[in-house]
């Protein structure tokens, strides 16, 4: 009984080797720049937030997120530069998909998904700001189209 114990220890840590939850750690740092009328914009608050979590950066700046298989939004805004909105995918990583495909038969992918670990997002996110009168024009527009019944 106690090899049967000892195989099946042994098979189930073979089998999580290419796992990326025990082998990767679960935060990445990201790079927010933001942009406006074709130039950086130094200083704009951006808050990032996804299902793990909440973060803060003044750009042009680097932050640490704990890494999701969900989407990272992100939002920027300073008075008197207007606003800037931006949702990114994360990726399943390369090397960890590839070894959770030959060495685990795609069970470390369903954990890796499930962690949030296996996922990336792009290394530099770039937001676009837009101008607050051009912001506000917008929602005018918006309100002014909407049909009132």
């Amino acid at each position: 009984m106690a090899i049967i114990k000892r195989l099946v220890a042994v098979l189930t840590l073979a089998a999580l080797g290419g796992c990326a939850t025990i082998s990767e750690p679960d935060q990445q740092v990201v790079l927010v720049q933001t942009i406006q009328d074709n130039r950086e914009v130094a200083g704009i608050g951006c808050v990032l937030t996804n299902d793990a979590g909440r973060w803060f950066v003044t750009t042009p700046g680097r932050v640490s997120v704990r890494k999701s298989a969900g989407k990272l939004w992100v939002d920027c805004k300073r008075s008197g530069h207007g606003v800037g909105q931006d949702v990114v995918d994360s990726r399943a990583n390369a090397g960890a998909l590839m070894g959770n495909v030959v060495l685990t038969a795609g069970l470390g992918y369903l954990v890796d998904k499930r962690t949030g670990v296996g996922f990336e997002y792009p290394d530099t996110l770039t937001v676009l700001m837009r101008r607050p009168d051009v912001y506000h024009e917008a929602v005018v527009d918006e309100v002014a189209s909407n049909t009132i019944y």
